[in-house]
């Protein structure tokens, strides 16, 4: 009678290994991809919620999103408080850090594709780098991290007159705001 050896041969272990190294890059990628997802649902969560606090901000600050650029009076400044209510940068700070980018909040300086969560805010006069279109109105933008064909660079924008959209690269120019 022959008596097998026990064990496993050194074919059988390497076919095992190939198995668990490709299903591993498997759930790697669904977690990256989910990931992704996860950050840009909190992008798109923050963005709604400026929205909202803009609106709370205009109502106790004579229904102007901005009196004084960069100001205490201004919604998008770090600084926005007017009877104990704050402007909307602590949501454009959120939304920047989930999707990694930096943050900008000056009305001459247009979104930069990728790298930056933008809000820009126009006083009612239409003063100063603002064009009188967009007098008393804000936008605010911030990159998505996630695949959204066909854009090559998906930012998600939303503005003072209800438009939530998801745009390929920015779509707020220097004295912009409005989504386009």
């Amino acid at each position: 009678m022959k008596i097998k050896p026990s064990g496993f041969t050194l074919i059988e272990l390497l076919v095992v290994i190939a198995i668990i190294g490709i299903l591993s890059s498997v759930v790697l990628a669904s977690l990256n991809t989910a990931r992704n997802k996860g950050n840009d649902a909190a992008v798109k969560s923050n963005l709604t919620n400026a929205r909202a606090q803009a609106e709370l901000f205009a109502s106790v600050n004579s229904d102007q999103y901005v009196i004084t650029p960069t100001g205490t009076t201004d919604v998008c400044s770090a600084t926005a408080s007017v009877n104990n209510t704050k402007g909307v940068y602590q949501f454009v700070s959120a939304a920047a850090r989930a999707s990694g980018a930096g943050i900008e909040t000056r009305i001459d300086t247009g979104g930069t594709t990728g790298t930056v969560a933008t809000c820009h805010a126009c006083p009612a006069s239409g003063a100063g780098l603002c064009v009188p279109t967009y007098a008393n109105k804000w936008a605010i933008e911030a990159p998505l991290k996630g695949s959204y064909p066909p854009y090559t660079n998906p930012m998600y924008c939303v503005d003072s007159s209800g438009k939530a959209t998801t745009t390929d690269g920015s779509s707020l120019g220097g004295s912009d705001a409005a989504c386009n």
